[in-house]
């Protein structure tokens, strides 16, 4: 008993440091930091190593590389997948963990720990946590199961069938007999994904529809569960039956587990094997101590200093219903015997069809209780003495048989995912996965959302950074993002050429692409929107609770389960932080002091009873709760007494009418139905958090220091002009672009009493942050009617210009013997030029004019280049001084005091990327092909048009 105590005690204490750690201290925000914010707020990456095949070397080369451009640190991430997709397999390096592996690890926390660097590890190569050294009893296993039909009264002494197996491992659950129905019935709706054996999508599907079946047809049981016999004590253990059957035609069923056959996904060399058992506590203890404990001891002090994060990725395993101890676990947690309804995940109805139902709804939960428990809790646990925190991707996209809010628990970094613009995931709900993590950042009091960034599947080296990747990222920011870890960033020896080697899929954002010297612009942006998002607290209005079904995973933030886009934002929340909440001052809170103004149940009107005496207790307390009232609690736990519960609670609290819309008081809190959250707060008079006066705009609000923050992203691909409405006043609305650095007050902007607009025009895919922080009266209108200057071109750049190549990759063969310096008469794509040298050339180009300003000119210039084509990025220097890198439209430098009234030398780096010299090398043999990479290039690849377009322009700007 004493033991028993000791734990329980020990696991309180564990769940109070998960959930309970205070948020980092607020500060104020600093213009000079935003500027040139520290590395501090750097992004980090995927850093792959692939097929292990890395160096010492190439480890360096890496982290210096980063270190320079302002990252804060990597993940380091051992894994395959470079041959799939016709692409060719890498050279074999280290196996992971092993000693040759173990070295290369060590080499790389001690250089990042000399750079400052924050390293995570991923402890496995590939995903689906498992190995080569996974037994069949220590893999992930499912119920298994053989039926036969015998008729009594007899003796009946046979070996029973075996069950089907897998890997020649089966061990016993239960032998159950009951009398044979007279009559079939039809199937139990979605039965695999109902017993938890099968994945659901890779797309955070909504999973409500397991709740629910075809409609009952009356005495389709196959048996009651009090007729159900437990023969399993007269079970040989050879499989031998041996039982007096009664009068009868009687069905035996004999179940029994084996492993589900799931396997490791794109590991490394001969890192394969069978996925581990993520229902047992024992079986992940046993990796760790084989595989992770050792490493982190190697490290010794630099475990929790440099190495800070570990990490697994996403669930991509299938299903999994079954583990040693887990009838134990079911009674523990459901509160009855599993046995008698086992026939149920063989397709046979229990009781009646609705009984079946709810068994398999209280199977799939508690085969997630003993994910997020028995394999995520014991993660952290074993994590924790180090001093390093989680960030795995536990919560999906991939629907497991999990609670996504409920796995995040146990994190540090709350990681999900994102992609950029990709054929294998082409819509926004196939591609945006943030939103589900910054609810769990929020509910849980986590200070960082990280994600894998710019995932794609089928475009290599042609991805273009403002109108793929920054779209990408700001739409991700708008959800709660504020960590951005690329992916990826492959490590890739010397010896493998350039681009060198690369994995089949994700944005390729490493020293080895042409433009990584001029990346450090849009790093610089990330790095900035990091800097503000990672501080403060975040702004809802309202809070969803999105059940307690299995699987369950939040979908991207348009979803908008709880209806309050797009004048508010909301958050999501599960069962376990539900129970947690109460109500302060009327507003629904959260024990670290995050609350909102109202709670929104869920559409398909089930709720436990956990969940419904806690919604109760909120609006007796004085807590507006909207959602139609419950008719099921969909499990079997105290059934059929839960329900009668449930009933008398919600006519309580719903009244007995049915009504299509109503509100119901109780206590100093209501229940409303039949309304949104948006409406229920706009006719409360709540104003908007923020409104929009055209479609294609988000946005995200945090307070810091009792000062707002709103970060607005123009999702168009064209500049947009609209006006925004914040829910503040009394304040100087402040425009903090985090393109240039640049900060300055609007001068444009209306106050009502509780209200600011503000006139905005943002360019395409542009973004900027509204920051108001400093007093002002509140009748202190702006006096300017907009707060972005309208440019004026004076002079257009017209006539030839000189551009030279790099003679390293222009070969005087490829050029036809001609330099490679060539006169451009006319700005055209290098694509269109003759020389096979330029039409296939990748790299950088610089562009050279000579130019006199226009008389009379005394307005401060401007330099807009027009069309980049390609990636997108240039430098510009004039008279030999650095005007800094443009990545984004308008593409426009201030010239500032290096422009003079004659004679000026304009200089501008262009930079494309590797697809036109890849198409160019396609057909010639490896003597004559420049690149070399395993990445096979398809014959579908078209041309880039690359280069500077233009116009080119001087320009003037008339201020508001």
């Amino acid at each position: 008993m004493g033991k028993l105590l000791a734990s329980w005690v020990l696991l309180i204490w564990f769940q109070s440091t998960l959930v309970a750690q205070p948020a980092p201290s607020p500060r104020n925000l600093s213009e000079t930091t935003f500027a040139a914010p520290p590395a501090t707020y750097g992004i980090r990456c995927w850093w792959w190593w692939l097929n292990g095949n890395v160096t010492k070397a190439a480890i360096t080369r890496d982290l210096e590389a980063m270190k320079a451009k302002g990252f804060s640190g990597a993940c380091i991430f051992d894994a395959g997948g470079a041959e799939q997709r016709g692409n060719s397999q890498v050279p074999e390096g280290p196996l992971f963990s092993s000693p040759a592996w173990r070295e290369l690890y060590l080499h790389a926390v001690r250089e990042a720990d000399r750079l400052g660097l924050v390293l995570s590890m991923s402890i496995q190569s590939g995903w689906n946590l498992g190995g080569p050294d996974i037994t069949p009893a220590e893999a992930a296993k499912k119920l298994t199961w053989s039926e036969i039909t015998v008729k009594g009264p007899m003796h009946f002494q046979q070996e029973l069938p075996q069950p089907a197996t897998k890997d020649d491992y089966y061990r016993e659950v239960a032998v159950l007999a009951f009398p044979k129905p007279a009559h079939t019935h039809p199937p139990i709706k979605n039965l695999a994904a109902k017993a938890g054996t099968i994945e659901l999508g890779g797309s955070a599907p909504d999973t409500r529809f397991l709740l629910t079946d075809t409609t009952a047809t009356p005495g389709e049981a196959d048996a009651s569960p009090k007729t159900v016999q437990n023969l399993t004590a007269k079970l040989s253990p050879q499989g031998r039956l041996d039982w007096q059957v009664p009068a009868g035609e009687w069905t035996i069923m004999r179940f029994g587990y084996t492993p589900t056959g799931a396997e490791v996904s794109t590991s490394s060399g001969k890192w394969q094997g069978a996925v581990l058992d993520p229902l047992n506590a024992r079986t992940f203890n046993r990796y760790w101590d084989t595989h992770v404990e050792p490493m982190l001891k190697l490290i010794g002090p630099l475990a929790g200093k440099t190495l800070k994060y570990l990490q697994t990725d996403s669930w991509e395993a299938g299903g999994c219903n079954w583990t040693e101890q887990f009838a134990q676990e079911f009674r523990k947690r459901r509160g009855y015997d599993i046995v008698p309804f086992l026939p149920v995940v063989a397709g046979k109805i229990i009781g009646d069809r609705e009984m079946s139902n709810r068994f398999l709804a209280d199977l799939r939960k508690t085969i997630s209780d003993c994910v997020a428990e028995n394999h995520y809790a014991v993660f952290a646990r074993r994590s924790r003495p180090y001093g390093i925190g989680l960030q795995p991707e536990s919560a999906g996209p991939h629907a497991g048989p999990f609670d996504g809010l409920k796995n995040y628990g146990y994190s540090e970094i709350m990681m999900s995912e994102f992609w950029s613009p990709s054929p294998h995931r082409p819509t926004p709900v196939n591609r945006f996965f943030v939103k589900q993590a910054a609810s769990a950042a929020h509910i849980y009091n986590k200070p960082l959302v990280g994600a894998e960034s710019f995932t794609t599947i089928g475009p290599h080296w042609n991805d273009v950074i403002w109108s793929a990747m920054k779209s990408s990222a700001d739409h991700e920011f708008c959800a709660g993002l504020n960590l951005v870890y690329l992916h990826t960033f492959t490590c890739s020896p010397k010896e493998m050429g350039l681009p060198g080697q690369e994995y089949f899929a994700g944005t390729h954002f490493n020293p080895n692409v042409t433009w990584w010297d001029l990346s450090g612009g849009f790093i610089q942006y990330l790095t900035r929107c990091q800097y503000i998002l990672q501080q403060g607290q975040s702004v809802s209005d309202v809070l969803y609770y999105y059940g307690d079904h299995v699987p369950n995973i939040a979908r991207q933030k348009a979803d908008d389960p709880a209806h309050a886009l797009p004048d508010f934002d909301y958050d999501v929340i599960n069962e376990d932080r539900l129970l947690s909440l109460s109500v302060k001052n009327g507003r629904i809170a959260l024990p670290h002091g995050l609350s909102y103004r109202v709670l929104v149940l869920p559409d398909h009107r089930i709720l436990s009873l956990k969940a419904l005496r806690k919604v109760a207790e909120l609006v007796k307390a004085g807590g507006t709760v909207i959602g139609p009232k419950p008719v099921s609690t969909a499990s079997l736990v105290g059934y059929p007494a839960s329900e009668s519960e449930r009933k008398a609670i919600a006519d309580g609290l719903w009244g007995q009418a049915a009504t299509a819309s109503g509100e119901h008081k109780t206590g100093t809190g209501r229940i409303i139905w039949g309304k949104t959250a948006r409406e229920v707060l706009l006719a409360d008079g709540v104003k908007p958090d923020a409104l929009f006066s055209r479609d294609s705009v988000d946005y995200f609000h945090k307070t810091l220091n009792g000062n707002d923050i709103y970060f607005i992203s123009n999702q168009n691909p064209n500049a947009a002009q609209f006006r925004a409405t914040f829910r503040t006043a009394g304040r100087q609305p402040e425009l903090w672009n985090p393109v240039t650095g640049e900060v300055k007050p609007a001068a444009a902007f209306q106050q009502t009493k509780d209200q600011t607009t503000v006139p905005l025009t943002l360019d395409p895919y542009g973004s900027v942050f509204v920051v108001f922080r400093k007093t002002i009266p509140p009748t202190q209108q702006g006096t300017a009617t907009q707060n972005s200057p309208v440019y004026r071109p004076v002079q257009t750049l017209t006539g030839a210009w000189q551009v030279e190549f790099d003679s390293a990759w222009v070969s005087p063969k490829l050029m036809a013997g001609r330099s490679a310096a060539v006169t451009f008469d006319t700005l055209i794509s290098w694509t269109d030029r003759p020389e096979a040298g330029i039409h296939f050339y990748s790299g950088k180009a610089t562009y050279r004019k000579t130019f006199d300003l226009p008389a009379n000119g005394s307005q401060p210039l401007y330099l807009d280049l027009g069309a980049i084509q390609d990636v997108g990025v240039a430098r510009v220097r004039l008279n030999g001084n650095d005007l800094g890198i443009v990545w984004a439209p308008p593409f426009r430098v201030a010239l500032g005091n290096a422009v003079k009234a004659q004679g000026n030398q304009l200089e501008i780096e262009v930079i494309n990327s590797w697809r036109n010299r890849l198409i160019g090398d396609r057909d010639k043999s490896k003597e004559q092909q420049l690149t070399r990479t395993n990445v096979t290039v398809r014959p579908d690849w078209k041309l880039e048009k690359s280069g500077l377009l233009g116009p080119v322009r001087l320009q003037v700007a008339q201020e508001p």
